[in-house]
Formats: structure tokens, C-alpha cells, sequence
């Protein structure tokens, strides 16, 4: 029923007229709607996560200066835990049955929740947009090496492609999300496993062993990197999925199965990709300039093809997930528009800044970085927040007062606003970006805190990330427990009581 037939009841019980598109947008889920286990969050999250650009992560993650086995302890501990945030949020959406960005209003107001959807927005169209670009480069190398020709003409018409199965699938909706990500699961696995198994005689153990071990900062920078690039990429997505689960779903599934099938495609190809970027200084540097289009060179010509295929899979699965979620996240800004029509415009955008990058842009990885350690600090203040009010809550969500600023979570709770400002401004301090020349900026607080300055040690450890998620966590848990006490506490408004913001046809659409 999430995709709508015709004749179904939208969750007012009213008649809406539909074409498959799925018209549920930020209202809350009708209990008619509600099904599935826990086990099924396995296939959205094991689907997004698949990616052949999870090797590449083995590259980036030894560009810190580390070892083989220090890149894996951090790499593996970086992703499960990073992921198990997305499992603790996931359970919101079972608790609440609304977008992870409506259930966010219960910890920041009603109106306050529009400075965490705006920066959830960007973020998903960022991801977006270098999940597209990716696939295009990928395909061009692939091209070139069958002499088919990689220049601009397959770019475009790799783009239109691409960008074109993102957006029907994000315009779509839920059902047709879930089928693609149980199709794009089961191929990307299985051609991936080919692939590993026709690269195993590039790695070169006595190389890997040889790499030399990282200091403790490089070490945590390696880490931060990890958390950034995966689990907290997709916390502000984590209850959209959730939140078609019945309400008995047990709450260890939840976590669980989202926890384990984001991480578990991710924790194979990273210690893949550490061994073959390892193993050669020329691939390690390719892999910089274009992430999947290098792990191409090294293959038969007759499996490039198949290649291209999960490459470009791969990266959808993700891409569309993001696409749905950035669409909420917008109206959940104040945006008022249907969510099909939100997810088309985030295509749109997302399109335009894949031109950039796949055009103009010299190289991928530092963008890349910037992107992901920029907005991965107000995201992991927002993260604690959000985790620490989901544990300090012992009962669902008050649905209908998710929309009303006049309601128990009122319009705007200052303590988390604070919390992320401060988290933001301290973060920023203590992360740097050498490879970005807008952000050079940031790191203004190494000096002062004795770690060395913009050059020190400690530049690229990005203990701003850190600081964050513990600021918005320690905050949330010292300073905001009375209030949410206060919140379980108050009477639930008689049925048929007029609620000012209620859940109007924009909310639904």
C-alpha cells in the first residue's frame, strides 16, 4: 500500500488517486501500512552499502600513513560502530513510524528541526551527487579500455543513465526502493566475488607487510575517516526504512539487521581493498584521480563489462536511498511540496553538481574528504543528540504532535540547537583539509589546544568529528533528561481536539 493503487486509503482514511508513485511523504505510517520483520531492513542497507567504491575505502584509508593491520583494526571497529548508530536510530522509526528528520523534532522543536533537515539535505545531495560521479568516471575508464571511447559523449550518456535510475527510483518511492535494492544486492554480490576473485594475484603479501606503521594520530585519523565515510553518511537516513515496521518489531532486530547488513559488504571489500592498494604504490595513487575506474584496469578484458554493471549497481543502490531521504529531509526544512516532487529537484541538483565534479574537477579524493569531515561534524553532533534522546525515551513517539509546535515538543528546544552550534564550532576547530583549498580555514582551535596547529601531528587526526558526536551525546544525556521526562509525562490530546500543524496534503504528498 505504500505505492498506491487508486483505490487505496491514504493514512487520513481518504481516497487518493495514484500511479505507483508513493505519495506517503513526512506523515506518520497507518497502521494499515505497517508490515515486514526486521530481517527485511537486511536488503536496503546490505544493497547501499555494496559498492565496489568499499575497495577503494582500502586506498584511502592507507593514504593516513598506517599499516595493514592497524588500517584493518580501525577500518572494521570504524564501520561496525559508526553503523550501529544507524541501528539505534533505525529504532525511532519503528517507535514513531515517521522520517528519521520528523522523529528528529521530538529532541530540537518543531521549527528548531529545520537547521538539522537542512544539513541532512545537503548531505544526502552531496552523497548523491559523488555516488553519480563516480558511476560516470567508472564507466568512461571501462570504455576506453574496450576502445570504445571515454570522452565526453559516453560521459553524458553515461550521466543520463545513471542519473535516470536514481530518480525514478527516488520518485517512486519505498516498494520499488526495496525491489531494486533485493536485485542490486544479489548481482553486485556476485560479480564482486568474481572480482576478487580475478584481482587475487595482484596482491602482494611481502608489500602489505612492508607498509610501515602510522602514529596515534594518524591512526585516529584513519578512523574518524571510516566513521565518516560510512555509518555517519547514513544516520540522518536511518528510521525511513524503519519506519514501515509494526510496532511489535523487536527492537534488537532492528538494530541488528541494520547494523549487520550495512556493515558486513563493507568490512569484505575494505580489508580486500587495503591488500591490493597495498600492494602498489601506482594503483594506490590512480585510485585518487578515479576510485573505481582504476580497480578496472586491473581486469580481463572480457570481464569489463560485468564490471560496469556492478560498479554502476552498486553505486545507484546507494544513491537512490539517498535520493528518497534527501527529499524528506527537505521537507522537513519547511519545503512544501509533494515528496516525489522534493526527490525530483535533489535529481536535478544532484545532477549538476555531477557535472562539476566529472567535468571541471581535477581530481575526486580531495573534494571527497572535504565533503565528508565538513559536514560530518554538525552531522555527528546532531547523531548524539538524536542517540542519546532515543535512549533517554521509554515511550513511542506522540505522533500527532510531531507537527504541532504548540504540542509537548513545542517549537524550538534551545538545548540542542546549542549543542550542535557548540559541537559545529568546536569541530570545525580541531579538523583540517589539506586537499580542499575552501576550507583552510577550519583547525583553528590545534594552536590553541596544544596539538600542533594546522601542520602539527594532530591536523588530519579530525578529533572535531569526535568532539561532536560526544558534545551533542554528554550534553543531550546531562541537560536534557528533565525535559524529556516532561514531554512522556504530558496528557495525550483527546481524539478529534484541532491540532494547529497538523499533517497537511503537502506532509502526506
Amino acid at each position: 500500500m505504500t505505492t498506491i493503487r487508486e483505490d487505496a486509503p491514504d493514512s487520513a482514511g481518504t481516497v487518493v488517486q495514484g500511479f505507483g508513485v508513493e505519495l506517503n511523504g513526512l506523515n506518520t505510517i497507518h497502521e494499515s501500512e505497517r508490515k515486514g520483520k526486521p530481517r527485511d531492513l537486511f536488503w536496503p542497507w546490505f544493497g547501499a552499502n555494496v559498492a565496489v567504491l568499499g575497495i577503494a575505502y582500502g586506498s584511502f584509508l592507507l593514504g593516513f600513513g598506517i599499516s595493514f593491520w592497524q588500517a584493518t583494526i580501525v577500518g572494521i571497529v570504524g564501520i561496525i560502530i559508526s553503523f550501529l548508530l544507524c541501528g539505534f536510530i533505525a529504532l525511532a522509526g519503528k517507535r514513531g513510524s515517521a522520517p528519521t528528520m520528523v522523529l528528529s523534532r521530538a529532541a530540537f522543536g518543531v521549527d528548531g528541526n529545520r537547521l538539522p533537515s537542512l544539513l541532512s539535505w545537503i548531505l544526502t545531495v552531496g552523497w548523491e551527487t559523488v555516488l553519480t560521479s563516480l558511476a560516470v568516471l567508472a564507466t568512461a575508464t571501462v570504455f576506453t579500455q574496450l576502445g570504445w571511447g571515454g570522452g565526453v559523449a559516453t560521459k553524458v550518456i553515461a550521466l543520463i543513465v545513471v542519473a535516470a535510475l536514481i530518480i525514478v527510483g527516488g520518485v517512486i518511492g519505498f516498494n520499488l526502493i526495496m525491489r531494486m535494492q533485493m536485485i542490486i544486492t544479489i548481482v553486485t554480490a556476485v560479480l564482486t566475488v568474481i572480482y576478487i576473485v580475478l584481482v587475487l594475484n595482484h596482491i602482494n603479501l611481502g608489500a602489505v607487510a612492508a607498509l610501515p606503521a602510522g602514529s596515534t594520530p594518524q591512526v585516529i585519523g584513519g578512523f574518524v575517516f571510516m566513521m565518516t565515510g560510512f555509518g555517519l553518511g547514513w544516520v540522518n537516513a536511518a528510521a525511513d526504512y524503519s519506519r514501515y515496521l509494526p510496532r511489535n518489531s523487536r527492537s534488537s532486530g532492528v538494530v541488528g539487521w541494520t547494523t549487520f547488513g550495512s556493515s558486513l559488504a563493507p568490512i569484505i571489500l575494505l580489508v580486500f581493498g587495503i591488500l591490493l592498494a597495498g600492494s602498489s604504490k601506482e594503483l594506490n595513487t590512480a585510485i585518487a584521480a578515479d576510485p573505481i575506474g582504476a580497480l578496472a584496469t586491473l581486469l580481463p578484458t572480457w570481464f569489463l563489462i560485468p564490471f560496469v554493471i556492478v560498479a554502476v549497481l552498486g553505486l545507484v543502490g546507494g544513491a537512490v536511498l539517498d535520493i528518497y531521504s534527501s527529499g524528506l529531509a527537505l521537507l522537513s526544512a519547511g519545503v512544501r511540496i509533494p515528496r516525489y516532487v522534493a526527490a525530483g529537484i535533489d535529481g536535478v541538483l544532484m545532477v549538476a553538481g555531477s557535472i562539476y565534479v566529472v567535468f571541471f574537477a581535477g581530481n575526486f579524493l580531495g573534494p571527497f574528504q572535504g565533503f565528508l569531515i565538513t559536514l560530518g561534524v554538525p552531522i555527528a553532533a546532531w547523531c548524539g543528540i538524536l542517540v542519546a534522546d532515543i535512549s533517554l525515551r521509554h515511550k513511542d513517539y506522540a505522533e500527532i504532535e510531531l507537527y504541532d509546535r504548540r504540542g509537548r515538543y513545542g517549537s524550538v528546544r534551545w538545548l540542542s540547537v546549542g549543542l550542535i552550534v557548540v559541537g559545529t564550532i568546536l569541530g570545525w576547530g580541531l579538523v583540517t583539509n589539506g586537499f580542499a583549498s575552501w576550507l583552510t580555514w577550519q583547525g583553528y582551535f590545534l594552536g590553541p589546544f596544544g596539538l600542533g596547529g594546522p601542520t602539527g601531528d594532530w591536523a588530519f587526526a579530525n578529533l572535531g568529528v569526535l568532539v561532536a558526536l560526544l558534545v551533542g551525546y554528554l550534553g543531550t544525556i546531562l541537560f536534557g533528561r528533565g525535559a524529556i521526562r516532561a514531554q512522556e509525562a504530558a496528557p495525550i490530546a483527546p481524539v478529534g481536539v484541532p491540532v494547529s500543524e497538523t499533517v497537511t496534503g503537502a506532509d502526506r504528498a
